[in-house]
């Protein structure tokens, strides 16, 4: 498989020279889509990791993707996992949910172990742990990496559930973003409860054709 020859072991071994070796990784998954959550994951890998190929979940295969969402687990002193749900997103708005996914999930990594430095996705974070932002941190770090494929596939996993009870929709293919058939199948069979009301086009759909579930 072809990836960006980029050195995204270069964060970690700095901070590792600086004597931090618990370095949390932090990205998110699922700002685009009009239905369901959106899901962030904080991961500290083990320090004998070998993610030889690892890198931004979006440039990976699904079978690549599944493949190192299993590697990741075997290889991680701890993940954690924050979901905030299209309700929620819709009170404070995508951005602020997205920060407060990455707070939940940093949270729920840290019950597990200690974290003394975090690489984040270029997401500007108020929290009590020195931090990291990197435009296309995905890329260029390989924790960052990490956390991409754990909210990518946990998000995914979300989706084909959500297919299997509403399959007109094309969760299975679109993951809930602005296809032309998700687009249709709004209008022809109306918004879902786990749909973003504050979303265009579901806003434009909402007040006369919503589908309880």
């Amino acid at each position: 498989m072809k990836t960006d020859k980029i050195d995204n072991t270069i964060y970690e071994r700095n901070l590792k020279e600086q004597g931090i070796n618990y370095i949390a990784g932090v990205d998110e998954v699922g700002r685009g889509p009009l239905i369901g959550p959106v899901v962030a994951a904080c991961v500290v890998l083990n320090d004998e990791y070998q993610l030889d190929g690892l890198t931004d979940s979006k440039k990976l295969t699904e079978k690549k993707r599944n493949f190192f969402y299993q590697e990741i687990k075997k290889q991680s002193r701890a993940i954690g996992i924050g979901i905030v749900s299209a309700k929620r997103i819709d009170e404070i708005n995508i951005y602020e949910a997205t920060k407060e996914a990455m707070k939940l999930a940093i949270a729920d990594c840290k019950k597990q172990t200690k974290i003394q430095h975090i690489l984040i996705d270029a997401m500007p974070l108020d929290i009590n742990i020195p931090i990291t932002p990197i435009i296309k941190g995905d890329l260029k770090s390989i924790t960052i990496a990490a956390a991409s494929v754990i909210a990518k596939v946990t998000r995914d996993k979300l989706m084909y559930d959500l297919d299997k009870i509403y399959p007109m929709y094309d969760f299975k293919h679109n993951k809930g973003y602005p296809t032309k058939k998700h687009k249709e199948a709004i209008i022809k069979y109306g918004v879902l409860k786990e749909h973003r009301k504050s979303f265009s086009p579901i806003a434009e759909q909402y007040n006369f054709c919503v589908k309880d579930s």
